[in-house]
């Protein structure tokens, strides 16, 4: 189908998903990267595909259907169905108790017990980043103290299972009304704002904070990680109510296995560890430590 053709091919708004379409791709997903897809969310996943039905050139629900399960589509197109039903909220300072922790007693700690080391690499990792709101608040934050102590180095990684958000989050370019969580002194010093006439207010987050920010594709669900194992906080906030138990479990057990001796895990304020085998000392709400001591 030539270009133009897609340009004009529609899709009927009154089209709908048809159920088993739906179980079939709630399964996939669940299957896939454990996210769960009741019946309540079918009105939400046919509203984020519609847009992708017309790129394909499809009509219908039903086609989109027949070209995933029948006439396989499937492999080349999950990473688009992936994309297009995960759910990627975040925000720049949300759930800032945490970050004041971070910076009052969590980096002091991790400093601390390893005082011996000349210069140490403090490593964090936010763990479902989406656009990377939550990464970049905390290389504020690092930076911030790091500009004080100028005794440590510091790195970020930010890993989510969906290729659009890692790229917003590499482009680090944001709407200006994001921002408004962000304190005015570390808006100074690490934005940087658009000033084109009539286009939309955006900022940008500055060089020197972008070098220092990773981004890379994680499925959760896999069964092991290609990362270190000497991470000193990792956050996963506000992602495993979307997991059954057994998979939110397991996950943990995996990010806390990176972990370095005395390392910190951050979950969502709604989320929590009970009922796992996790051993872990929680030391403030939705804040955990790992056993043993820092140092090396």
């Amino acid at each position: 189908m030539s270009a133009l053709a897609r340009l004009n091919t529609t899709i009927d708004d009154d089209d709908r998903l048809s159920e088993a379409d739906f179980k079939r791709i709630s399964a996939l997903i669940g299957r896939e990267v454990g996210i769960k897809l009741p019946p309540a969310k079918r009105l939400m996943v046919e509203g984020r595909l519609r847009r992708r039905i017309r790129g394909l050139g499809l009509t219908s629900f039903s086609a989109y259907g027949d070209h995933l399960f029948r006439q396989g589509g499937l492999e080349s197109e999950l990473p688009y169905l992936i994309n297009a039903v995960t759910t990627n909220k975040t925000d720049f300072f949300r759930e800032p108790e945490h970050f004041e922790l971070m910076e009052k007693m969590m980096v002091p700690n991790l400093l601390d017990a390893r005082r011996n080391e000349r210069m140490p690499l403090l490593k964090v990792w936010s763990a479902a980043s989406s656009t990377g709101a939550e990464a970049y608040t905390a290389a504020m934050v690092l930076a911030d103290i790091c500009a004080q102590r100028r005794d440590f180095r510091f790195a970020l990684l930010g890993t989510d299972i969906s290729t659009d958000v890692l790229e917003q989050g590499r482009r680090a370019v944001y709407p200006a009304d994001q921002i408004a969580p962000v304190p005015p002194t570390k808006q100074s010093r690490y934005l940087m704002f658009a000033r084109q006439a009539g286009s939309r207010p955006e900022v940008r987050i500055v060089p020197e904070l972008r070098r220092l920010v990773r981004f890379q594709r994680l499925n959760l669900m896999d069964d092991t990680y290609p990362f270190d194992r000497d991470v000193d906080i990792i956050l996963l906030r506000n992602v495993l109510i979307y997991f059954e138990k057994p998979d939110q479990e397991a996950v943990i057990n995996r990010l806390v296995s990176h972990l370095r001796p005395g390392g910190y895990l951050l979950l969502g304020h709604s989320e929590s560890m009970i009922g796992t085998s996790v051993t872990m000392r929680q030391v403030a709400p939705a804040v955990f430590q790992k056993a043993g001591s820092v140092a090396q």
